[in-house]
């Protein structure tokens, strides 16, 4: 078997596949009580992000029991702000923690550590590589720079992300300094994740929805070009997933704008507008993740309906956003099952 013959690399390529290759953002997760079990010999979120170990071994977890057509190596989109020398930390009942960034710490951002500092999750990712089945995509992953920069502004994760955005009106040029850093460090370390074994990677711009249209091209559109612009220039044959959670009608010319193979949709895009940007190639996504956590008639339904509408185009088929915790196992493998079955 070739590395071209992994069902999410033929989409990828534009290919239509009847049943749809799967894989579910956050698939390696609390979800799975195998996954708490690893997570609690961790010590911090931190440390099991940077443990091949148990990197390895949870990424693998959900691909064991379902069999899904990718795996996502097991990391977090915030590595890039801590090897920035962030302060990055988890806090239990709170969520990721870190130094709120200033206009002068923008200045002094250092990017020349990060690499080294990342080598961990690179050795993930050619472990991983050795280890999956072979038929099996590796995705590879970061955050982009709007979110990662939200995080870094603010110190911590707010609900419409309003101290980034106001920064970025009073600040613009600090601002564009830091999406750029941001943009050049991402970019190094996707080209990183690829030569190590990552099939495939997703850039994952979950606060991409609290953006007006302005704001949109200017902190989600260009710095997501420009990364993917240089993973080209050094990988031609680069395949990228963009994700830009919330966009809405922005999403109609996203995957022009950043040169992206597939965009990612969440589950608040009307089927109907995932059909027009799916005629532009291939999408992935977009059940709700409360489905999941239903199970039963609303988890058929929800499934049946973007086979209908997508199955027929190139489909990755995915939540909207990432699985929740309190997800039954049982509904995962349900969902697995029906979309499987689901032959045209």
């Amino acid at each position: 078997m070739t590395a071209q013959s992994r069902k999410v690399l033929q989409v990828l390529n534009g290919e239509t596949l009847s049943p749809p290759p799967i894989w579910l953002m956050r698939q390696a997760g609390r979800y799975l009580p195998e996954y708490r079990q690893t997570r609690a010999k961790a010590g911090s979120f931190l440390d099991l992000c940077y443990s091949p170990d148990m990197a390895v071994e949870v990424t693998l977890q959900p691909i064991r029991r379902y069999a899904f057509d990718a795996a996502i190596l097991f990391s977090d989109i915030l590595v890039i702000p801590d090897a920035l020398k962030r302060n990055v930390r988890f806090e239990e009942g709170h969520g990721p923690r870190m130094d709120p960034i200033d206009v002068s710490d923008i200045v002094k951002l250092d990017a020349r550590p990060v690499s080294a500092h990342l080598k961990p999750v690179i050795e993930t990712v050619s472990r991983l590589r050795r280890e999956l089945p072979e038929e099996t995509t590796l995705l590879g992953f970061c955050g982009a720079p709007w979110t990662v920069a939200t995080y870094m502004i603010a110190g911590h994760g707010t609900p419409d992300q309003a101290p980034a955005r106001l920064f970025a009106y009073q600040h613009p040029e600090a601002f564009d300094r830091l999406l750029a850093t941001l943009a050049e460090v991402s970019a190094d370390y996707l080209v990183e994740q690829i030569d190590a074994g990552a099939d495939a990677v997703q850039i994952f711009d979950s606060w991409a929805g609290v953006l007006g249209e302005e704001e949109f091209l200017r902190y989600a559109v260009k710095p997501v070009r420009r990364m993917i612009d240089s993973v080209r220039a050094r990988r031609p044959d680069a395949k990228i997933i963009a994700f830009a959670k919330g966009a809405g009608i922005l999403l109609k010319d996203y995957r022009q704008g950043t040169n992206a193979d597939a965009i990612g949709l969440d589950w608040s895009v009307p089927l109907s507008f995932a059909a027009e940007l799916q005629s532009d190639g291939p999408v992935q996504g977009n059940l709700d993740p409360m489905r999941v956590v239903a199970g039963g008639q609303a988890l058929d339904d929800g499934i049946d309906a973007i086979l209908q509408k997508l199955g027929n185009g190139p489909l990755i088929f995915n939540l909207g956003h990432g699985i929740t915790p309190q997800a039954d196992p049982e509904n995962v493998s349900r969902l697995v099952g029906r979309v499987r079955g689901a032959k045209r």
